[in-house]
């Protein structure tokens, strides 16, 4: 046997290690191949999906001022602003956002008039006064400017409060109104933690640092004092009330009770002036009926903000007391 016949076994062999050593490697790079275009396909798609969350907060934030300017064709138009919720700052119905409202509507040109479309049952006494008095400085510097309210289900306490620095008020027969009076919210838990055998350690600098606090017992003349203290945020209600409505309301000793009424019982008291609705105020009495919303949008990242703001401020706040307009 030749010296090349003993070698071909041995080259076969190597052609064979060859080829696996080349198979692998192949695989190997299709699947790196795979890989990077499974990478860059995610990569596309996550990409796309940012452009998209990116484009709706955009469009969230320009809705507004785009309706408005696709809604003007010279004939001028009512303006609508939303008061709706509790009235309190960090909600949707604060006093910068309503504020901020009526003063683009009363900037507009095409602004024929204002309608207040609310439906709250009222809130901060606060909030609710700082919106009074932009509504009566306007008119102060707008007389010929109408500035009306519209009540759907409910108008009460803070809310009338604002209301009631318009020209006129119109709602529903069945809408609810009125709720002139203040409320001071809390709770007592001192037979509770008797019960449960928890002692209350509470360490102040001022005798009264500690006012109504729910885990004491109640002391009569801090009762007597934060009595006068809502007397006197309630004459400050009454006293605006009687400045906006004047002679047209009708008093008596439940006027300012707290009580709530129909609308239909409103008109009879001189709450309101009359029954209707956004359309009909603004056909009928602006005289524009064309409707142009100016409720300022809050932008979505900062409702997400202020809503995360909100629920810590509120386990806080479950512990003591509130003051409302309710």
């Amino acid at each position: 046997m030749s010296e090349n016949q003993w070698d071909e076994p041995h080259s076969q062999d190597k052609d064979k290690n060859s080829g696996w050593e080349r198979e692998a490697i192949e695989k190997l790079a299709f699947a790196a191949v795979t890989e990077q275009r499974r990478a860059r396909r995610w990569g596309i798609f996550f990409k796309s999906l940012m452009f998209v969350y990116l484009a709706a907060i955009l469009g969230i934030g320009m809705y507004p001022s785009f309706k408005k300017s696709i809604s003007d064709d010279g004939e001028g138009h009512t303006a609508i602003i939303n008061i709706s919720g509790v009235i309190a700052e960090g909600k949707e119905a604060n006093a910068d956002a309503i504020i901020k409202s009526l003063r683009n509507a009363v900037k507009d040109e095409e602004t024929k008039g204002v309608i207040l479309h609310v439906n709250s049952p009222g809130g901060s006494p606060v909030q609710s006064s700082y919106i009074y008095n932009e509504i009566r400085k306007i008119k102060a510097e707008h007389p010929d400017l109408p500035i009306h309210a519209v009540a759907s289900d409910i108008c009460a306490s803070g809310c009338y409060f604002i209301v009631s620095a318009v020209d006129n008020i119109y709602v529903n027969p069945s809408t609810l109104i009125g709720s002139i009076g203040v409320i001071l919210e809390g709770f007592g838990f001192v037979d509770t933690m008797k019960k449960l055998g928890v002692e209350r350690r509470l360490v102040t600098a001022g005798a009264h640092k500690a006012l109504m606090d729910p885990f004491s017992p109640e002391k009569s003349g801090e009762r007597k004092y934060m009595q006068e203290v809502l007397a006197q945020v309630h004459q400050q209600f009454i006293t605006a009330v009687k400045e906006g409505r004047g002679d047209r309301l009708q008093i008596d000793e439940d006027t300012f009770s707290g009580l709530i009424w129909t609308g239909e019982q409103g008109e009879k008291f001189g709450l309101v002036d009359g029954f209707g609705s956004d359309d009909s105020v603004a056909t009928d009495i602006i005289g524009a009926k064309k409707r142009v919303n100016f409720t300022v949008q809050e932008r979505l990242i900062d409702r997400l903000a202020g809503k995360m703001g909100a629920t810590f401020a509120q386990s806080i706040n479950s512990m003591g007391q509130k003051l409302m307009l309710q």
